[in-house]
């Protein structure tokens, strides 16, 4: 989507603090975070929501997920949240699908190297 802020972080348009990448997910930092800790994990394509990912490209929400928690592995003690805000009451502000990695325990600095692509897909 052309007015995407994510769609053109992903299209390097926009700039980002990344922390990891997949073949279909980017990881960057929060530019408002609300925790030590807070990432955003954004599938690459554009999907509204979590739910219409999962209907669309299971695939993309499990890849999702698992970078997810290796950017959570990387960043933070162990103790994290995974959270989706799914609609505007729920507190979406950005209308593409992501996941915030949230934690008040970093693991060393949260200014940590990004991870390579093959630290990313394990």
């Amino acid at each position: 989507m052309e007015t995407c802020i994510f769609c053109k972080i992903v299209a390097g348009e926009i700039p980002s603090k990344l922390v990891a990448e997949t073949e279909h997910t980017i990881a960057f930092h929060d530019i408002s975070p609300r925790q030590p800790v807070h990432v955003l994990v954004v599938p690459k394509s554009h999907h509204r929501d979590v739910v219409e990912l999962s209907k669309h490209a299971p695939f993309e929400l499990l890849d999702l997920v698992q970078l997810g928690n290796r950017v959570a592995e990387q960043l933070t003690n162990g103790s994290f949240r995974l959270q989706f805000n799914t609609g505007a009451e729920a507190g979406q502000t950005v209308f593409h699908a992501h996941g915030h990695i949230l934690s008040g325990t970093p693991r060393g600095s949260v200014d940590a190297v990004p991870m390579s692509e093959d630290e990313a897909l394990g």
